[in-house]
């Protein structure tokens, strides 16, 4: 019996059908190594990696990784576009309306991913994005004292 081993990014790269390049392998492990991160914070930290890239590449590299199902794109209304490397598992996020924090929740209702909409109108559901709104524990207590 053999123990199966974890792709390296380079493989799961190519498996997405995506050229391997250095900016790639850092795009990908920098959104991975992270929480909720925006272009600028990504591309600063893959700049520490790797030297000089522009902005314009790393919107192009997100943009690839996000159509290859590897990294996922969160469009929080009134925020700029967060990215993360939780794929494939249909949570959600808490979302706090002071500092913007967010976090990952998992499914509460409903059958796995949480696809059970009340009317779906004939639609096959495959997806549900669900941004609960609020105040995080920092922010709650801030405002309180």
């Amino acid at each position: 019996m053999t123990a199966s081993r974890t792709p390296t990014t380079a493989e799961e790269l190519r498996g997405a059908g995506l050229r391997v390049t250095a900016a790639r392998v850092a795009l990908l492990e920098t959104v991975r190594d992270g929480d909720h991160l925006g272009a600028e914070a990504i591309a600063s930290e893959v700049r520490g990696r790797v030297g000089h890239i522009s902005v314009q590449a790393v919107y192009e590299g997100l943009h690839a990784l996000t159509a290859a199902g590897l990294i996922r794109r969160l469009d929080p209304p009134g925020s700029p576009a967060l990215y993360e490397g939780r794929v494939g598992d249909n949570h959600h996020h808490l979302v706090c309306r002071s500092c913007g924090a967010v976090a990952d929740v998992d499914c509460a209702v409903g059958h796995a991913p949480c696809l059970t909409a009340s009317d779906d109108r004939g639609f096959a559901v495959d997806e549900a994005e669900v941004i609960y709104w609020g105040l995080c524990p920092d922010c709650s207590t801030a405002g309180s004292s």
